[in-house]
């Protein structure tokens, strides 16, 4: 690829930085650019939405109306992405008027399940085993293919769980898919594994590479439940996850922050799961636990920067904040953070809802089972 100033180009504290995106990490991305100097714009369909509270400015448009894109993107100096799930019009239209990153094409490799497990088979990097389905006979084929038990996944607009279905016996599969509304998608092999883990890693528009992790995650429901960073039972993982996060980060050009989601299997194994092309909720500890948070080190990626330390001060975990919490009564804040350890971090959703992430609290201690302790502990006494 050929390098332009464009690309290269510093931008300094004072310029305004388009988020494509506007729920929490686009808030949370919004508040330490702002410390940072500099001017947040958000774009997205939904008014009052958790970035658009704290952003200086905000555009509340379709992501198919490409005026409304180039208007927005003639007003920054970049633009970034809080979720994967913008339409690839976005951001081309964007790319015309300030640099998007990370771009377009990172986006279209990503957002899509089976492009993103193609990528990741191309350039050797050990993933679940997947075939694609798109009809009864690939159905059946994959199934030949991956064994069961197995999951379908739908290739887009997946996330916290959504878009899948596991079946135990090849008999199930096509029931599975039916749950899917038989939209395409990608049929994975069952995975026996201990844990789950994440990288974060940054890469900034000179090359600089720095990672978090590896971050332990526990899921409830597919929905991440609390994340622990360091987790000394995953350092001799450490290296490895290192050398495949990069390899990722470096064959898709990145400018910007992803996270690698990993599985370690019981054979002690690791595989990639997914990729998701900006923050992450896992990374939302680092806004306390690391010199530089996760959101700040995405400023500082995508302007040019050089990128900040990710080496953890202390122990930390994090618990997520899910609307039953708000369910019959308002949470009890006081008892929470009684525990003057504890940091809570609300989202302004104004809508509490089942498995809604509506914020989280983080706690740093001594040691990592302090830190769950009382992460969970808090949570507990909020209802």
């Amino acid at each position: 690829m050929t390098t332009t100033n464009r690309d290269t180009k510093t931008i300094l504290p004072g310029a305004t930085l388009g988020v494509l995106g506007s729920g929490q990490l686009g808030r949370m991305f919004a508040i330490a650019a702002a410390r940072m100097g500099y001017r947040v714009h958000v774009f997205s369909p939904d008014a009052e939405s958790p970035a658009g509270q704290v952003a200086q400015f905000e555009t509340v448009a379709d992501y198919h109306d490409s005026d409304a894109i180039a208007k927005f993107a003639k007003s920054v100096d970049v633009v970034t992405l809080e979720f994967e799930n913008v339409p690839a019009l976005a951001t081309e239209t964007a790319s015309q008027f300030a640099p998007v990153r990370p771009s377009g094409q990172v986006l279209y490799n990503t957002q899509d399940r089976l492009r993103e497990k193609r990528f990741l088979q191309s350039i050797g990097i050990p993933c679940t085993p997947f075939a694609p389905v798109s009809t009864l006979e690939e159905l059946q084929d994959a199934v030949e293919t991956v064994g069961a038990p197995a999951v379908l996944k739908t290739t887009a607009w997946g996330y916290d769980g959504k878009g899948q279905a596991k079946f135990d016996t090849p008999d199930q599969a096509a029931d599975a898919w039916k749950q899917l509304q038989q939209q395409p998608a990608v049929c994975e092999g069952w995975v026996d594994y201990e844990c789950e883990f994440s990288m974060l890693v940054a890469r900034s528009t000179l090359g600089e590479v720095v990672s978090y992790g590896p971050i332990l995650n526990h899921h409830e429901n597919h929905i991440l439940d609390f994340s622990i960073y360091p987790a000394p039972e995953l350092s001799k993982y450490q290296t490895e996850a290192n050398e495949i996060s990069r390899a990722i980060v470096e064959k898709l050009e990145v400018v910007g922050i992803i996270c690698v989601e990993f599985f370690l299997t019981t054979d002690g194994r690791i595989l990639v799961n997914e990729i998701a092309p900006r923050p992450h909720n896992s990374g939302h500890l680092t806004i306390e636990a690391c010199p530089t948070s996760q959101f700040e080190q995405q400023v500082r990626a995508i302007c040019g920067l050089p990128l900040g330390s990710s080496e953890p001060l202390v122990p930390a975990a994090m618990v997520n904040l899910l609307g039953h919490l708000w369910q019959p009564n308002e949470p009890n804040w006081v008892a929470a953070i009684s525990d003057p350890s504890v940091r809570l971090h609300l989202y302004g959703k104004a809508e509490a809802r089942q498995g809604r992430k509506m914020g989280h609290i983080t706690v740093l201690a001594d040691s990592e089972a302090e830190a769950s302790r009382k992460a969970l502990d808090a949570r507990d006494v909020l209802s």
